[in-house]
């Protein structure tokens, strides 16, 4: 079976699902961004989930992107992504 892959970015992208993970204290965490932009006029404003553990954060943005047909993006400066999670690549521009 082929392995998901997901695009690495450096900020929020405001026509995907940003899953933004960082490491801190209390271990590795993450937030999911959805931006009222790529909502088709659902939302008035961006969206940004509360910080919840990394595992949980990246199944909640794999939920809503599957629910809203959208892409998932990764914000990932601290290195907190796993490898179970499939593959995380940088664009070449």
């Amino acid at each position: 079976m082929a392995r998901n892959r997901f695009e690495q970015v450096n900020e929020v992208q405001p026509d995907a699902i940003t899953l933004v993970l960082k490491r801190d204290n209390d271990g590795a965490s993450g937030s999911v961004v959805l931006p009222a932009a790529a909502s088709g006029g659902r939302l008035a404003t961006d969206q940004t989930s509360a910080l919840l553990p990394a595992q949980d954060a990246f199944r909640g943005a794999i939920r809503l992107a599957n629910d809203l047909k959208l892409a998932v993006v990764v914000c990932d400066p601290d290195g907190v992504w796993k490898s179970e999670w499939g593959d995380l690549y940088q664009p070449i521009d």
